[in-house]
């Protein structure tokens, strides 16, 4: 778990991740945290399914954190604010790429500068992580104000998309 001013940063192992995927309040009674009626997708259950939890499955250790979701939780509430993960293991030069993403109803407070920067806390703690990765539309600039704050650079454009990294160990 990763903890910050106002947020609690949970990673999800299979069983409760199974369960944040059913929605329903499920996960929230579970685990004690206030009930909004969340709802996922279709489409995000099925890539979770198909990808998500074989990759956690096959993973070593607790790699299986490369892999899975982690929950923004804000401390006041005990409301789910948002969501992040990692694509996957860091690579042999220490690359490693973080999604993230708010819940509508919770956007432009700040949690996921916040939740982002714990996560590059967390990643600095770890010998295997050198640099942070991400990928965001050029157009989406609320993403985009979550890696400059964050002290991540713009190193490449592929289409509509911009590539940004950091180095964990950096200010």
């Amino acid at each position: 778990m990763v903890e910050t001013t106002r947020l609690l940063i949970r990673p999800l192992n299979e069983e409760q991740l199974h369960l944040y995927l059913r929605a329903n309040d499920l996960f929230e009674q579970a685990q004690g945290l206030t009930c909004t009626g969340r709802t996922v997708s279709p489409a995000v259950q099925a890539m979770v399914e198909r990808f998500t939890i074989p990759q956690m499955a096959g993973a070593t250790a607790d790699n299986y954190l490369y892999y899975t979701f982690w929950v923004v939780v804000e401390k006041a509430s005990k409301l789910v604010v948002a969501e992040l993960g990692f694509k996957g293991e860091p690579t042999g030069a220490g690359e490693i790429e973080i999604g993230y993403g708010t819940m509508p109803v919770h956007q432009g407070k700040g949690f996921m500068t916040e939740a982002v920067a714990g996560m590059v806390n967390w990643c600095s703690l770890r010998p295997q992580v050198k640099t942070l990765l991400a990928e965001t539309d050029a157009a989406n600039a609320a993403s985009i104000k979550v890696l400059v704050k964050n002290n991540f650079e713009q190193y490449a454009r592929k289409g509509k998309m911009l590539w940004w990294k950091r180095g964990v160990g950096e200010p």
